[in-house]
């Protein structure tokens, strides 16, 4: 999945969830079962998640909803082949930002 967010230092929930098309209580639920994801929290509670977390939320969603991992596997995947995983991840991710920007390009074209 191609995620677009703006170049920022944190994100809100509210962001991270539009952007991933999801409920923040997903994004919330994730962040109680997977280790990586360790948003900062303001004085108010709020989560403030890194670009680095944003990351792992890809991969997380690679894994679990494009790839059909259950919770389980995609933990064990995550631990025991973390390099392979983020590799093939990265190549994935390049093959779709290719993608977006070769439709952009096409819908310019067409208009």
């Amino acid at each position: 999945m191609y995620v677009e967010l703006p170049h920022k230092l944190y994100y809100t929930i509210g962001e991270v969830a539009d952007a991933f098309q999801v409920n923040a209580s997903l994004i919330r639920f994730w962040e109680k079962e997977f280790e990586v994801i360790q948003p900062k929290k303001n004085k108010k509670g709020n989560r403030l998640f890194t670009p680095e977390d944003i990351e792992n939320f890809k991969l997380i969603y690679h894994l679990v909803k494009e790839k059909g991992y259950t919770l389980e596997g995609a933990k064990t995947t995550l631990k025991t082949k973390p390099e392979e995983t983020n590799a093939t991840f990265e190549l994935v991710s390049r093959l779709e930002k290719i993608k977006a920007e070769l439709l952009k390009i096409k819908k310019e074209l067409d208009e």
